[in-house]
């Protein structure tokens, strides 16, 4: 399909865009160009879809379950018995709610950290938007467990699903804390034989980092160098506690950090994320929801106004953590990640992108698109979302949504009961 979007804002002036099939064909005035649909973009202004780079989409379905409570006994206690539950039909609502949230809010891609990945999978490829699925492993230093990890990776790997071009298979050890430092360097080795992303969560809590000095003589960031699994290929969440010199190990390897600020927030993980140093340094830095139990939803737009106000506050400085940087990381830097030719609205790039109501009190009056974006709007301002050229959502409607509500909410019921 062909899409051209007529009279819609881009950098504060009118514009047309003209897709063609998955890409950004022609940007320019008054284009006269055949096609397909023709969407008016009167009132509204066109961003890239944004990324978000760090979550675990079927925990959709624990948003409000064990709120309020310590991140060890929230996990042991709520999450870890309640997930051993979880089946692959439970796990498939659960990711079309997270896909029809995000869609909602004007995310086009994800990187996702759970569990039968066939079942997510499916949903992402019913939704329409993108995802990185990545195989989690947790050996929890028995050898026995990696060696089961080990057989279950090479075997998912050795198959052909035929998923499409949006979908592609990523690694996900869960922790320093879960996975060894003989599987971390194993899924290393792999990952670089087969040219995938690796995501892990990482210095996370003040505890972890002196559980690892007490088990591993060395913080976090030094123990992974240590193993030497640093690469371009990583993906690190959260990072919250670290110091200078972490900071340009991280920047020297080419690793790549995904801020988490609600979650960190309501865990009480840590509130100095250091995101001004990090940029300055060289790390590409993207946003990340986390999970629904952990965040509870899963609006990017809500995340780039808490990594901005957060990092003002804890530095009590105005400039920092600009509303331009924040929106960067939500969108090209979530995009670099994931090897995406996506994050701008340029000719050439894949046709990821939302536009954005301006008939709105958050942009009234509109002296700063951006800034209006950031501070003061929310995911509710997405009007139309298109990813990989298609239309997801327009008018604010997504085809099956009340469908969607429905099952998964009883399949989180049945879950919690059974």
């Amino acid at each position: 399909m062909n899409i051209l979007i007529k009279n819609v804002q881009l950098d504060m002036k009118p514009v047309d865009i003209y897709i063609r099939g998955n890409r950004i064909e022609e940007i320019g005035r008054e284009l006269n160009i055949p096609a397909d649909k023709i969407i008016d973009g009167t009132d509204k202004a066109v961003i890239p879809g944004m990324v978000n780079a760090h979550t675990h989409a079927a925990m959709t379905l624990f948003r409000g379950f064990g709120d309020d409570m310590p991140l060890m006994s929230w996990l042991q206690d709520k999450i870890w018995p309640n997930e051993a539950k979880l089946t692959a039909e439970d796990i498939y609502w659960g990711t079309k709610l997270a896909c029809l949230e995000m869609i909602k809010s004007g995310t086009t891609a994800f990187v996702d950290m759970y569990f039968k990945h066939k079942a997510v999978a499916k949903a992402v490829e019913e939704m329409g938007i993108r995802a990185s699925v990545a195989i989690t492993c947790m050996d929890q230093f028995k050898d026995d467990v990696m060696e089961q990890d080990k057989r279950k990776i090479e075997h998912i790997f050795s198959k052909d699903y035929g998923f499409s071009d949006r979908i592609t298979l990523s690694v996900g050890p869960h922790a320093i804390y879960t996975v060894s430092g003989k599987q971390l360097q194993w899924v290393d080795q792999f990952a670089k034989d087969h040219d995938l992303i690796v995501t892990l969560h990482l210095a996370e809590t003040e505890g972890e980092v002196q559980n690892a000095l007490k088990d591993f003589g060395a913080t976090p960031v030094r123990y992974l160098k240590n193993l030497g699994i640093l690469s371009p290929r990583l993906i690190l969440a959260h990072v919250l506690h670290l110091d200078d010199e972490e900071i340009q190990i991280l920047a020297d390897s080419g690793a790549h950090v995904v801020h988490n600020p609600a979650s960190n927030l309501k865990l009480a993980s840590g509130d100095h994320f250091k995101f001004d140093e990090m940029r300055k340094a060289g790390v590409n830095v993207g946003l990340g929801t986390d999970g629904c139990a952990s965040s509870n939803n899963l609006d990017m737009v809500e995340v780039m106004r808490l990594a901005s106000l957060l990092g003002k506050a804890w530095r009590r400085d105005p400039l920092a953590v600009s509303a331009q940087h924040t929106f960067e990381a939500a969108t090209y830097s979530g995009a670099k990640m994931l090897r995406l030719n996506a994050g701008r609205i340029e000719k050439g790039y894949l046709a990821d992108l939302c536009l954005v109501n301006l008939l709105t009190p958050a942009f009234t009056p509109n002296f700063n698109f951006v800034s209006n974006l950031v501070y003061s709007a929310d995911g509710s301002c997405i009007d139309t979302v298109i990813c990989d050229g298609k239309v997801l959502m327009e008018n604010r409607r997504v085809e099956g949504e009340e469908e969607i509500l429905r099952h998964a909410a009883q399949s989180a019921y049945n879950l919690i009961n059974r």
